[in-house]
């Protein structure tokens, strides 16, 4: 929908608000608003509503769920309705809220009063997009950077009327709202294809090609299932086995790291040196974050094309991909090589369904991890080399196309999210008259 400019314009004096409506005033934050900072101790006999930076939604200002029984140990900024708590640390800054009623929260949570400002329109104008980057190019600090209040209460914001302020929110409360619930819609859609994808690799890796897929592939469909002999497989097509990987493969090996892991082992289009954040749900690894110079990758084991990976450590153990080139990995994973018996596209799909139980195969030490032996000793299905390539080469192709769909989905969100931003920074900056707005 177009939405009218409105009819004179005044240079704000601010480089990201521009030029504002000519009869709106410019303010300093602290000039329109005051900061409320009260610290109390949290106290279990008469425990207050407590948010912590999890409670509040980023860019949207709503609630999550607060635990009731939560009580906070130490310091807390205490807040009254009508307040606007704005969070003050980097990976926080889009985090502020309305809350309607009294209670505690995070000292990293800024507490505001709204003098001028209607307070659910203040929230909007600190949520813009040019006031959260201008917030976040003040912060300081390596480890946790954070904004201050001195710096946020001297950010200048436009001041229309109240009266128009309100229009301005209750008009961004409709349109964001009908936006934040077609993103819902859409990431669910993506939850629900994901959740398709994973049921599609688990069955067909454990029962078998579709009937109709078997015959183009010149294969027989499954009609008879024995039990596998493993709990959480169940019945396997009559014909296959189930044997533990060390029965399959020629080797299982872990990556490693250049000595020092000094500047001069890397480059940036070096050798494919993967660590577990190059993982994902795809099948296929892509190029790697961080490469390998020749001097680097004179200091790594290096794998043959395709290799399984396996990230055996951490929180995202159990997770596979297949490495189509020669590559190396550090030693938080595992290197499969599949010998003549077992396709390593049909094993590493076979690998995606186990990661729950790769899981809980690494719960048994300190820290999760699955070893070389206990890899070895994964039980897989073992179809005919000849069926598990054709599996491979189904799932491929069946994958893509979910794929590719959630792909179009994710974009769409993308979009919706901009045209968010976009129309909460045309709102709040006067570059669209929204007063005669249905």
């Amino acid at each position: 929908m177009r939405y009218p400019a409105y009819p004179q314009y005044k240079d704000s004096g601010v480089t990201w608000l521009g030029d504002v409506p000519e009869h709106w005033e410019v303010k300093r934050l602290k000039i329109a608003a005051h900061l409320c900072n009260k610290k109390v101790e949290a106290d279990e006999e008469n425990p207050l509503p407590y948010l912590g930076m999890k409670n509040i939604e980023s860019w949207s200002g709503k609630l999550l769920p607060i635990d009731s029984d939560l009580v906070p140990s130490g310091v807390a900024n205490y807040f009254s309705k009508g307040t606007t708590l704005f969070g003050k640390l980097r990976p926080y800054l889009a985090k502020a809220c309305n809350p309607d009623f009294g209670g505690l929260c995070s000292t990293e949570l800024l507490v505001i009063q709204a003098k001028d400002f209607d307070c659910h329109a203040l929230l909007y104008w600190l949520l813009a997009d040019g006031s959260i980057k201008l917030v976040d190019s003040s912060t300081y600090g390596s480890k946790m950077p954070r904004a201050n209040w001195d710096f946020i209460g001297n950010c200048q914001l436009p001041l229309p009327p109240l009266a128009e302020q309100t229009a301005i929110a209750d008009f961004l409360d409709r349109e964001t709202g009908r936006i934040d619930t077609l993103v819902v819609k859409k990431r669910k859609l993506v939850e629900l294809l994901k959740e398709k994808r994973s049921a599609l690799i688990s069955c067909t890796v454990t029962r078998g090609l579709p009937a109709d897929v078997a015959r183009e592939s010149g294969l027989e469909p499954h009609t008879r299932f024995i039990q596998s002999g493993v709990e959480w497989l169940g019945e396997v097509p009559e014909g296959w086995g189930a044997l533990p990987l060390r029965r399959l493969i020629k080797y299982v090996k872990t990556g490693g790291t250049p000595t020092g892991a000094e500047e001069h082992h890397f480059e940036n289009e070096g050798f494919n040196w993967y660590s577990p954040s190059d993982f994902s749900e795809a099948v296929y690894l892509g190029s790697s974050t961080r490469a390998l110079s020749e001097e680097g990758k004179t200091e790594v084991r290096i794998f043959p094309p395709l290799t399984v990976l396996l990230v055996g450590i951490g929180a995202t153990i159990g997770k596979a991909g297949l490495a189509q080139l020669e590559s190396s990995c550090n030693q938080q994973i595992n290197g499969i090589v599949c010998d003549i018996n077992l396709d390593p596209g049909f094993a590493t799909y076979y690998l995606k369904t186990m990661r729950d139980f790769i899981v809980k195969c690494g719960k048994y030490t300190t820290i999760l991890i699955i070893n070389q032996d206990k890899t070895k000793n994964l039980i897989f299905t073992v179809p005919p080399i000849t069926e598990q390539i054709a599996i491979a080469i189904y799932l491929d192709r069946e994958t893509f196309k979910i794929d590719r769909l959630i792909k179009k989905v994710e974009t769409a969100i993308a979009r919706l999210q901009e045209y968010r931003t976009a129309l909460i920074t045309a709102a709040v900056t006067g570059k669209i008259d929204i007063r005669g707005a249905p």
